[in-house]
């Protein structure tokens, strides 16, 4: 494996062991898996801020690997955080307000950028896997929404995971999940009209709901009530990290119909990028987002960061600027002038 695959091994996986310490030993150890994913992830990207580019080669061949592993430990751990929540493991009640958003920050920051890694790939088994880890946080109509609706429509009124200039992701938040939903719902029965597929038993949505209740029964069956709510929750709080990611990686940016009707090609200006080493390597390589709109089948190791003249790039890593994002007026005052230099920059 070469050093860069290492790092990115070590940073996304070094969370783990602090989670599954927290689990069994509680106290220090639920601090430390809370600080690791946000007080370090801040610190460590603002004293080394910008990373490099991504080398032809670079790529790691256990790149696959890491994914596989990073989701069979997600079902895992969000077994454990369910009991740990509910009771189980003796945690006191500050213990468990701090492991709530321990585990939430690990199942928002890296259980969702490495499912939409394997949601892209064309190995069925690769991409079942994406599947099921966005199911288990009962948001599986994402698998379909983000493939068939957000990359063709990205950065139009046709997509309802792009953030209007001057929207605050209050508003954004309940139109994006609802209207991902139904334009999913709806571009899924365009494919399934077309290939002549009526099953409902094979249609992707019945696994995602289905999927979702059976998730939410074994909750209920390992803790109670206690355990559905504890995933209701875990699960709010990831789907909001990944509409916020959506949310601040598009703000503002648009794409303009061309002379001819048809939609402009996707281009490196129409994403937001965070060129901040340790959260590009935590949610791998999520923030490069203009080259993964280029190239969607692109293994994370490979994608490129695009230069500051091709490409918006974000004041903070992504984690810290989608902090921003909450409180509105900040937000506005942070993005809405660089929004705009956007909009207006002539293009090529």
């Amino acid at each position: 494996m070469s050093p860069r695959g290492w790092i990115f091994s070590l940073i996304t996986l070094l969370p783990v062991p602090f989670l599954l310490l927290a689990v069994f030993f509680g106290g220090l150890w639920v601090w430390m898996a809370f600080l690791y994913l946000s007080a370090v992830t801040f610190a460590l990207d603002e004293m080394i801020a910008v990373t490099g580019r991504a080398k032809p080669g670079s790529e790691f061949p256990a790149a696959d690997v890491l994914s596989v592993l990073l989701a069979l430990t997600h079902f895992g751990l969000l077994i454990l955080a369910i009991l740990a929540l509910s009771g189980h493991f003796g945690w006191t009640f500050a213990e468990r307000i701090v492991g709530f958003f321990a585990f939430g920050l690990f199942f928002g920051q890296i259980s969702n950028p490495n499912a939409h890694e394997l949601i892209h790939r064309t190995d069925k088994r690769l991409f079942n896997l994406g599947k099921w880890v966005f199911i288990t946080l009962l948001f599986g109509h994402h698998t379909s929404a983000h493939r068939h609706v957000h990359h063709r429509f990205v950065g139009t009124k046709h997509d309802p995971n792009t953030a209007s200039l001057g929207e605050s992701f209050y508003s954004f938040a309940p139109r994006a999940w609802r209207g991902s939903f139904i334009e999913g719902l709806r571009a899924e029965g365009a494919l399934r009209s077309r290939a002549g597929n009526s099953s409902f038993l094979h249609h992707p949505y019945f696994s995602y709901i289905g999927g979702a209740f059976l998730t939410l029964f074994f909750s209920w069956l390992i803790a109670g009530w206690a355990g559905v709510l504890s995933l209701v929750l875990l699960a709010f709080y990831a789907q909001m990290q990944l509409l916020l990611s959506d949310y601040v990686q598009h703000y503002g940016l648009v794409r303009h119909v061309l002379a001819d009707g048809k939609l402009e090609p996707v281009a490196p200006h129409h994403s937001w990028n965070a060129p901040h080493w340790f959260s590009d390597y935590l949610m791998l390589s999520a923030p490069r987002h203009s080259d993964h709109h280029a190239h969607p089948a692109r293994r994370y190791p490979l994608l490129e960061l695009p230069s500051r003249e091709a490409a918006p790039m974000l004041p903070y890593g992504l984690p810290a600027t989608a902090a921003v994002a909450l409180f509105p007026r900040s937000w506005r005052r942070m993005m809405d002038v660089r929004a705009r230099h956007w909009r207006e920059k002539p293009r090529q």
